[in-house]
């Protein structure tokens, strides 16, 4: 009998082993995917964002960049990664826009919204429009009738079509109906490299990513996509205020993990996002580059993301098909 009683309580002893383990969440490193190549405003709130959540997670929080198609690459990946809480992604507001124009063109789509689930929305700014110092312009009006004496002429680089840094661009076009070469990339970091190397004239670039290239005079401001002046360029004026009325996009950078991931690892999740977000560092870091902490958490963030998908779904269908050359 007693033999029996020990064979029974080593069995439960086994049995209960893998549940207390599963409640140990981080038990070591996490991934976050950035989906583009550093230098832009995924990458550069990205890092920052992993550093914050290492000190309250007490594990390593890798960024890795997974490049390509304006983002599709890397949000797939996550979207088809385990899930289990340890890969994560930093999303742009152009996880939205992907799964639209794959419907536009007949695709199969990379991914599908409802294949993620929002942790917390990092940073949300105005997309500003930025030319090389070399263009003899110093205000849109200039450099609108500029663009108009030479039609399709000037050229502008983007993340990629229909990324991020691509829809704020077709906006003003439309607006203006302008004639401009377009030319994508792989990112924001490349498609301002490709205006710092005179490749184009000019890009729409996120505040973090534009700012060190403004301060040393190598890319001119020249009007934003916000509501209101962006306070770290308060001399750049909106394309509101210039008369363009319908001409507002914000880039925004939020985590999200795949959709199953169990609710008490979405909830260490959100937890360390929340607490990264109100660290000092943190704030320091996103200061530095003119990028303001925008934090949701998910359930707020969830309402802001469907929100904006719907009106850059809607966007989607005004630019059409976008041929590139």
């Amino acid at each position: 009998m007693k033999a029996r009683l020990i064979f029974a309580a080593s069995l439960l002893a086994l049995a209960g082993a893998p549940a207390a383990a599963q409640e140990v969440f981080p038990n070591h490193s996490i991934t976050m995917i950035v989906p583009f190549p550093p230098g832009g405003v995924a990458d550069i709130t990205g890092r920052p964002t992993a550093a914050a959540m290492e000190k309250v997670l007490k594990q390593p929080v890798a960024v890795v960049n997974r490049p390509g198609a304006g983002g599709a690459v890397g949000n797939a990946a996550v979207a088809n990664a385990k899930p289990d809480g340890y890969t994560i992604l930093m999303a742009l507001s152009s996880i939205s826009v992907i799964p639209a124009a794959d419907e536009l063109f007949n695709r199969k789509p990379a991914y599908s919204l409802d294949q993620f689930a929002p942790i917390a929305l990092i940073s949300a700014d105005p997309t500003i429009l930025v030319v090389h110092p070399s263009l003899p312009v110093k205000s849109l009006k200039e450099l609108v009738a500029l663009a108009k004496s030479k039609p399709g002429q000037m050229s502008y680089s983007s993340s990629g079509v229909y990324g991020a840094l691509h829809m704020p661009m077709e906006m003003f076009l439309h607006a203006t109906k302008l004639k401009m070469r377009h030319v994508p990339t792989t990112g924001g970091g490349p498609a301002i490299t490709a205006v710092l190397g005179g490749h184009v004239e000019m890009t729409a670039g996120g505040p973090a990513a534009i700012s060190g290239h403004v301060k040393a005079g190598k890319l001119r401001p020249i009007v934003s996509w916000g509501a209101q002046r962006h306070p770290a360029y308060p001399e750049v004026p909106t394309f509101k205020e210039l008369g363009y009325k319908d001409v507002e996009y914000y880039i925004w950078a939020g985590m999200f993990a795949p959709r199953a991931t169990p609710e008490p690892v979405m909830k260490v999740l959100r937890d360390a996002a929340r607490k990264a977000a109100e660290d000092p560092d943190f704030r320091s870091a996103m200061a530095k580059v003119n990028s303001p902490v925008q934090y949701m958490d998910a359930p707020e963030f969830q309402k802001y993301w469907e929100a904006d998908a719907k009106r850059l779904a809607a966007l989607v269908k005004i630019v059409g098909k976008v041929e590139t050359k």
